[in-house]
């Protein structure tokens, strides 16, 4: 057990048996990460039925916007990676994420911003909103009920989506997206209907139930991807933009939660280079250091080796107007599982269902969440409180 002098605390190695002792588990995790987690299909429905008494309609009266600007940081900044990805290439105006303070100088009355933020006090919302407001442009703000920014889009008279603040930004990623889909879709600019919506949040609440505490290892799907990559470098690739969102949220969680270094990205961009790394001193090099007769799924012998985990999204329609054919990405996704096996890499794949890309999104999201989690509690992590998250907050504040 490590005992740091910054409050840091933990074990170097991963308690297996701690995983399938419920109680163990939420002794560990006091601030109830697992609970906020398992209510993402409820965030759906909640934030669905906000959105809807809001006044959206607004946004709608001065017609189609020249473009649309999303502003946020960590969590709150990955809806507008969600919404241009949902959106696709058949988007009639350009959906540009903005994780800076203000906004873009080309920002004007013909765009519109969505600024967003859980505590709705972040400085990188709060600028956009209040340059929106200063230029013009069409402003809807997404965040904590009676926070700065609910101050902000009152006085812009702007229409405000009240999100509860039930769990930290980054267990709340459905809560602030949903919002801006609904936002979107009263511009014209994606098809999210009511069923979507229902689907997703479904698909939500039976992933929850698969990774549920009381599951043991050997049937929960989060619970044996957080056991696989235990003590590894984890590489994420998703196939498909859909999937690229998922593989850089899971990039996301298990740094927060359970503080391990990531690589995370586009598939197709690591095969003009980062696709190396399996032949490197924690991939093919140290693989093939291996005894050959040692158990290949033994990994007690203190040696750091990467993790593949490939996110396949597998597309809804091989005719639609997509960045790349359909049969390109899944022609990929099959080479580097054989570039792995042939190197002796281990790879796990998480492949999407479901009949919008809403919920297929949700599905590849859903599972690696949990996993964040799980890997967080067997190394003896607090998943909620992240020491040096606060500590740099203090010293950037000083």
């Amino acid at each position: 057990m490590m005992e740091g002098t910054a409050g840091v605390s933990g074990r170097r190695d991963a308690d297996e048996a701690l995983l399938d002792n419920p109680d163990a588990l939420a002794e560990q995790d006091p601030g109830g990460m697992l609970r906020h987690t398992a209510n993402a299909g409820a965030q759906v429905r909640e934030t669905a039925a906000l959105a809807a008494e809001a006044n959206l309609q607004v946004l709608a009266d001065e017609g189609r916007p020249r473009a649309v600007v999303i502003a946020g940081i960590g969590t709150a900044g990955r809806t507008g990676d969600v919404l241009a990805t949902v959106a696709g290439p058949r988007c009639p105006v350009p959906v540009i994420p903005h994780r800076s303070a203000g906004v873009p100088g080309w920002v004007g009355a013909a765009d519109v911003v969505i600024a967003v933020s859980a505590s709705g006090r972040s400085p990188e919302a709060l600028g956009a909103a209040e340059a929106a407001h200063r230029r013009g442009a069409r402003l809807v703000a997404v965040g904590a009920p009676d926070s700065q920014l609910q101050s902000v889009a009152e006085r812009a008279r702007a229409p405000f989506i009240p999100v509860p603040r039930r769990a930290p930004a980054r267990a709340s990623l459905w809560a602030l997206t949903v919002p801006v889909l609904l936002a979107a879709r009263t511009l014209g600019l994606v098809k999210v209907n009511e069923a979507d919506l229902a689907e997703t949040a479904a698909r939500l609440d039976a992933d929850a139930d698969r990774c549920r505490p009381t599951a043991e290892s050997f049937v929960n799907p989060a619970k044996s991807l957080a056991l696989g990559l235990a003590g590894s470098i984890p590489i994420v690739w998703g196939s498909s933009p859909l999937a690229t969102v998922a593989a850089r949220r899971f990039g996301d969680t298990l740094s927060a939660n359970a503080r391990y270094p990531v690589v995370a990205g586009a598939l197709g961009e690591a095969g003009r280079g980062r696709v190396g790394l399996l032949d490197g001193v924690f991939g093919g090099l140290v693989e093939s250091a291996r005894d050959i007769f040692a158990d290949p799924d033994d990994e007690s012998d203190g040696t750091t080796r990467l993790r593949v985990v490939l996110l396949r999204d597998g597309g809804l329609n091989a005719d639609d107007d997509s960045d790349e054919p359909l049969a390109v990405e899944e022609r990929r996704a099959d080479a580097v599982q054989t570039l792995a096996e042939r190197r002796g890499v281990r790879c796990d794949v998480v492949t999407a269902e479901g009949g919008s890309a809403l919920e297929r999104l949700a599905s590849l999201v859903a599972v690696p969440d949990f996993a964040s989690i799980y890997l967080a509690l067997a190394h003896g992590l607090d998943p909620m409180a992240v020491p040096a998250v606060s500590e740099m907050k203090e010293l950037a504040n000083q």
